[in-house]
Parts: structure tokens; sequence; C-alpha cells
């Protein structure tokens, strides 16, 4: 392959296996059987163990522990002479964070150290500080060898970031590097209120990109301009933050992103990967590879690494990442396994992406929602508590999106100049943290016709955390912040008398006088029609709430068709009515600028509610806000059962589209399917496309596609996990 394909490896390689070695391997290792896995899941790279932590070769260094089981044998060396005659591409992977007890005893001040000068351990082993020799000087004399043995492609390594955020170390490599760029001693704990702990967490970003750059430096030097060290990095922006992983400065160095994101939580489902994939593709661009992960062993909550994953679960993971441009990567822990059911997970799933492989690469999304994201906005925001803060309002409205089947992108604060072209409407689930110049872009996108839907505290703080005397788009929002809040984003069952606990929110104008039930005489007269955002809601003139809210003050021109109805007792049921049926505290405040953008601001947290209860009527409202801020203007229809997960992709007039059925995905590993259907999709398409047939992909069949302006209509008889459909002229 590689003889035939100018491309470098990183643009031409598109599916990827790891046979993960352990210390046991060198002796059991059958290199003919994996030769033919290799053949038979149609991969084009392996991702082969060399060193770090334990050596696979016989290394001349003695620091570099060999494998115990290796004796004089170079499994490494093997395994990539058997993927260079399959016409492999191979990528060696190191694992550089820690050390054994004879290293520590030789080089003690290269090793991470606590405030009483303790070395950090993990088991039995100890973990190196990244400011030290041991990734100055001894990782890229490693490198070099490797290359110089093997001539590897490149490089991955998927602990190579050293201590989290939690870990400061004292050791005096870090002691003069922080004095010496910030005139400050070390923190000496964690504290965010801290200014010296922010400035320590910006210089710990900036110290494990010295690291990325310094690493390439020498590769590319070793092995040419193409030899890249690309690290591994994670699906999850907290747990990129709490690694000291910089994703934004990352992607800005990286023609090829490794994503170490194996398995779902039940919490973030399966659209979490797709999601990821939209993220970091926001970040690279959408022509650039993002292989993934993928765990063939049971990595789910108790992990077991030498058991095997159902298949329908893995299947799922990673068929929601082909919808998000993911690329399929097979691991294996160890190259035995007694549960030998893991071995026939892949091949089908890479077979299909093989011989489809040209409408899953080099497209665009089309799209007209972009949700708006930072890391700041995680850190300095989000702080300890960033999974109630940041990561659940915005999980709360990409599944809101994703139960009304609104296709989204993701967007980066700092680009919304550069990215948001196109777009109808921006969404902002409570980004706390916004720069002057962020919140100018977004003011930008407005006076030109966007629409913004803001949530929470957003923009109430700067880039550091630091608080504002309003709201820094309080012009836009038409909203003014009072820094008082009612309720708590966390509710405790036992506490009754929360104040987020029995809340709700009031709708107006109040329809119930023209709806069937009880008549008492004090219903309010219908006297005019409610804002299209409350859709769907005729029959009610309340919603449940049970969350946080913030207090503002709005200005003139402003509209709140949701006011908050003041708490009362749940229990006992006697007392479970309204004592204050009404208040003029504002739920949700709307406006029009004279650009013609909308704009709506939710100060009840019902994207945190969503995520936290998935109560429906929450879903259907964030989908309603959406759309009315977004113009209505959403490029598919979906119509029929099912939970289904709406893509839709460009390839020149070519359209694309993805629909991945996550009915039936629960709280536990997923081991069978639901088939929903039929599906009556309607499509945008490019005015010179006509189609006069659908292509679905994975039924391997075609479906009549009638015209009707600029959308395309067609049936999908059924979906069992996936279907992706075709339309060209």
């Amino acid at each position: 392959m590689s003889g035939t394909n100018p491309e470098p490896w990183y643009r031409r390689t598109l599916r990827w296996g790891q046979t993960n070695l352990t210390e046991a391997d060198p002796v059991r290792y059958d290199t003919e059987w994996w030769r033919g896995y290799w053949r038979r899941t149609q991969v084009q790279g392996v991702i082969v163990n060399a060193g770090g932590i334990v050596a696979y070769y016989p290394s001349r260094y003695p620091l570099q522990r060999r494998a115990v089981s290796l004796g004089d044998r170079d499994l490494y060396g093997d395994v990539v002479r058997a993927a260079r005659d399959e016409g492999l591409v191979v990528i060696a992977r190191m694992d550089s964070n820690r050390a054994d007890e004879q290293f520590y005893v030789e080089h003690p001040d290269w090793f991470a150290v606590d405030a009483a000068g303790e070395p950090y351990r993990a088991g039995e082993l100890y973990l190196t500080c990244i400011n030290s020799p041991y990734y100055s000087e001894f990782i890229p004399s490693v490198l070099v060898e490797i290359i110089e043995r093997s001539q590897p492609e490149g490089f991955a390594d998927n602990s190579w970031s050293g201590l989290d955020r939690n870990h400061i170390c004292y050791c005096r490599y870090c002691v003069d590097g922080f004095r010496r760029t910030n005139g400050l001693d070390l923190p000496r704990r964690v504290d965010w209120d801290d200014p010296t702990y922010r400035a320590w967490i910006r210089w710990s970003y900036a110290s494990r990109l010295a690291v990325w750059d310094l690493n390439n430096e020498w590769t590319t030097k070793a092995g040419g301009p193409d030899c890249l060290w690309i690290g591994m990095n994670g699906g999850r922006v907290e747990d990129q933050s709490v690694r000291l992983r910089d994703y934004k400065a990352i992607g800005e160095r990286s023609p090829i992103v490794f994503l170490d994101s194996q398995r779902r939580s039940v919490a973030k489902g399966f659209q979490a990967n797709a999601d990821s994939g939209k993220l970091i593709h926001d970040l690279v661009g959408w022509d650039t590879m993002v292989p993934e992960s993928t765990a063939l062993y049971n990595a789910g909550e108790p992990t077991f690494r030498l058991g095997s994953k159902p298949a329908a679960e893995a299947r799922m993971w990673a068929l929601e990442g082909f919808a998000a441009g993911i690329q399929p990567w097979w691991h294996h822990i160890g190259a035995y396994h007694e549960d030998r059911r893991q071995y026939r997970t892949a091949e089908s799933l890479f077979r299909w992406h093989a011989a489809n492989e040209r409408y899953l690469v080099d497209r665009s999304p089309v799209a007209t929602v972009g949700v708006i994201w930072s890391q700041d906005n995680v850190d300095f925001f989000g702080r300890d508590d960033a999974d109630q803060q940041t990561a659940s309002p915005y999980r709360g409205i990409v599944n809101a999106l994703l139960r009304a089947r609104i296709p989204y992108r993701v967007i980066h604060a700092d680009n919304v100049d550069r990215e948001a072209a196109g777009l109808s409407a921006l969404v902002l689930p409570n980004v706390g943290a916004l720069s002057d110049d962020q919140c100018a872009q977004l003011r930008r996108f407005a006076d030109g016709g966007g629409g913004i839907f803001a949530t929470g505290e957003t923009s109430r703080y700067d880039e550091n955390g630091t608080p504002r005397d309003d709201f820094g788009l309080a012009g836009l929002f038409g909203a003014h912040a009072t820094g008082t809040h009612h309720g708590s984003p966390s509710v405790p069952e036992a506490t009754w008398a929360s104040w987020s606990r029995h809340t709700y929110l009031r709708i107006s104008p109040e329809l119930r006088a023209d709806v069937d039930g009880p008549i008492i005489g004090t219903e309010p007269v219908v006297d005019s029609d409610r804002h299209p955002v409350l859709d769907g809601f005729g029959d009610t003139d309340i919603l449940p709430f049970a969350g946080r809210l913030e207090v503002v003050r709005t200005d003139d021109g402003t509209e709140a068709p949701l006011t908050l109805v003041p708490p009362f007792p749940i229990y006992p049921p006697e007392k479970s009515w309204m004592a204050a049926p009404r208040s003029a505290v504002p739920g949700l405040v709307l406006r029009s600028v004279p650009g013609g953008g909308r704009i709506a601001y939710l100060p009840a947290d019902l994207d945190r509610c969503y995520d936290r209860d998935k109560q429906p009527d929450h879903g259907q409202l964030l989908a309603g806000i959406v759309r009315w801020v977004a113009g209505d203007d959403i490029p598919i229809t979906v119509d029929g059962p099912g939970r289904l997960d709406c893509h839709v992709f460009a390839q020149g007039a070519t359209r694309i589209v993805h629909l991945v059925n996550l009915t039936g995905a629960g709280d536990g590993p997923m081991d069978q399917h639901v088939p929903v259907g039929p599906l009556r999709v309607r499509v945008r398409v490019a005015d010179s496309v006509v189609p006069a047939t659908a292509r679905l992909l994975v039924a391997d069949t075609a479906a009549p596609a009638a015209a009707d302006g600029e959308w395309v209509e067609f049936v999908v008889p059924s979906v069992t996990d996936h279907e992706v459909v075709v339309l060209n002229g």
C-alpha cells in the first residue's frame, strides 16, 4: 500500500489494529495467526508496543527494563517485520510516564515529588516528572534508538502527560521552571481561587506542549518529516483538562489524532463518541484522520481486560464514531485469550468500512446549529465540579438535539468568526467563562443575522474565571445578572424542602380555559397566541423544573414566556398545592436584534435538568428554542419510531446521511439491537442534485427518491444498528 499511494501515512491509513502486548506475550505471540487477523479485518496500520515503562526489544539502555519473558527476543522487531511483509504502516507505542525502582534509585531527581519531597507512586512504579531530563533527554534517546532499529512511521504514547492537575510536583525542575516563567513559588495546594494555582495550570499546559514539540523535533530529525510523535488523547474535554492537555493547541499541531476513548458511560451514551468526533474535527479540520482505540475487551465498569465486550456494545460505539468521521482501530489486551468471542467482532465492521470508505472520509458536515465550547470554560469556570458546571449542561443540549433529530457541529469559542459561517444558530450551554474577544465574535454573529441561545451563567466570567459585574453578553441577551440565583444543580432525594426539588415554570399566556378539564372560574382569559418556542405544550400551563435559576433583570423589548413558580412541598401530599402560583422571575428571555438574529437566554438550567432527569418536556423545550433561534433552518427531517442520531455530510454535490439507531441502549452493556422503521427522511440537497434513488449502503439496496424543490424525500424501510444513505445526481 505504501508503495502505491503517495499520501503520507497519516492521510492514507484508515483502519488500524493494536494488540497491546503484555509482559507474558514474548513467549506466546502467534505471528501467523495475527497476520491472518490483520488480513481478515483489512487493517492498514498497526500499533506495536516498543518501549517506555517496559521494552519489548533488547534496548541498549539498561534502565529501560525488558519485559519479564522477553529474554533475548526482539518481539517488537518481529511484529514490525511481519507488518512490513503485509504492507502495513507501523506506529511504535510508548508508555513514558513511570519507571521501576531501579530507575528511581539511579535518577531520583527525574521523578515527581509531593510538597514533603516524597515521590509520587502508582503501585510499584514511580511517576516521572514532565519537566525533568527523563522527558527532555532519556525518552528522546529511546525514540531515536527505535527509529534506528525499525524506522516506524511514527509514535504514539498513551500516558505521555505526567501528573494530573490534582497533584503538584515540587521537584527542582518544577520549582525553578515555574519561578523562571512566572516569578512565583509553586502553589502549595489545589485552590482555584488562588491566582498562583491558576498560573500553574497554564504553565503546566505549556510544559506538556513543550514535550510534544520536543519529541517531534527528535523524531522528525531522526526519521524524516513524516515520522511524527502523536501521543494519544481522550474524547472528553474534562479528562483532557484534568490531564493538563490543551486540546486546541494539540489540535493545531496534529495532522492526525490518536483518540484513546474506548467505551461509553451510561450517563453519556454511545452518542458521546460522535460528539467527540465533531469536537476534534472542529479543531483539526474534517480532512484529518481521527482513528479511535475501540476496546474489544470488556472495558466497562468494572473492567475485564481479558473478557470479551458484547459485540453489539463494541459495534455501536464504533458506528457512532463512523458517523462523525472517526476511523476504526481494534484493540486487544494481550496476544492470547481464552475468551475468544472478541476475535469475531471486528471483521464484519472493518470489512464494511473498507467497502464504503470513500463515503466516510473527505467530506464536510451539513448542519445549521453549532454548540460552543472551550477548555478555559471547563478549567476556570467548571473547576473541580466541571461535570455539573459545564459537562452536564452541554450533554443536556446535545442530547436534546439528538432527540429532536437536529444535526449540529461543535465550535470552539475562539473560532466563531472562522467556523460559524453557514450556521443559523449557536448554542452556549452554561459557557460561563468567555473572553472579551469571544464575546465580540458572538455579537458579530448575531449582528449578521445568526441566532444565539445561551443558558445559565454564560459570559458571567472572563476567560480566567474572574466574575464580571454583568454578563459579558448582557446587551445581546437583554438580561442582566444580579449575582443571585435560586435552587441548586444537585438535588438530593431526601431534601424535600430544597428550593430546586419541587419548582415549576409557568407558561404565558395560560391556555387552560380552552383545554378540556375542570373549570373553576378563575382561569385567565386567553387573549393572545403563545410564542412558537412553546409549540407542543398547548395542553399545559406549567412545566416541571427542579433546578437552578439565575435571577436577572430584563430590558425593554424582551419577552419572558416562562416564569418561575416558587417551590412548595412534595410531602405530605396534602401540602402539594401552589401557595404562590406565579412570580415575575423570568425563566426564559427572548428578543430579536436589528440584524435579524433571534436571541434566547435561559436563566433556568433546563439543559442540566434534562441531562439529569431525562424529562421529555425539557428536551422538547430545548429543541423548540433551538429551532426558533435557527429560524427553523434544519437540513433534515426524519419521521418514524426510535431514538436516532442523525448526521448529514457533503462530498461536493453528493449528500451522505448517517442514521444511528440508539433504540434499546440502556444502562448495561448492549447485547442486542432493536430494529426501527420505516423512516421517512427529507434532506436538503444542493441545487444541482436531483437523485432518482437513494443508495442504502448497509442494506445494500436502493430506495426511490422524490425531489421537492431543494428537498429530496425517501423511505428507509428498517434500521438495525445504522444505515448510511448516499444521494447523488
